[in-house]
């Protein structure tokens, strides 16, 4: 499942919001800094514990030095994802 994000690094926490009128679309606000992929590490584990599946099933395909980014999550549909994020 293919899932678009929107980042904000260097937010007060960590939290992940649906946009709205958007349905596969995130936000996610980070606390770690835009450098040297930390930000990419922190928002793959914050999914990963939110979706309670192991890293290895979420890759960020598009957007690795971007604030867009397309995440591929493997093995849930849009449904699970939303429910599980909810």
């Amino acid at each position: 499942m293919l899932i678009s994000v929107r980042v904000i690094p260097r937010s007060g926490k960590n939290a992940l919001e649906w946009l709205p009128g958007e349905p596969a679309t995130l936000k996610a606000r980070l606390t770690a800094p835009p450098v040297d992929g930390a930000a990419n590490e922190a928002l793959i584990d914050l999914l990963a514990t939110r979706l309670g599946v192991p890293r290895r099933t979420i890759n960020i395909l598009r957007g690795a030095t971007s604030r867009q980014k397309t995440i591929e999550v493997t093995g849930l549909t849009l449904a699970e994802i939303q429910r599980k994020l909810q």
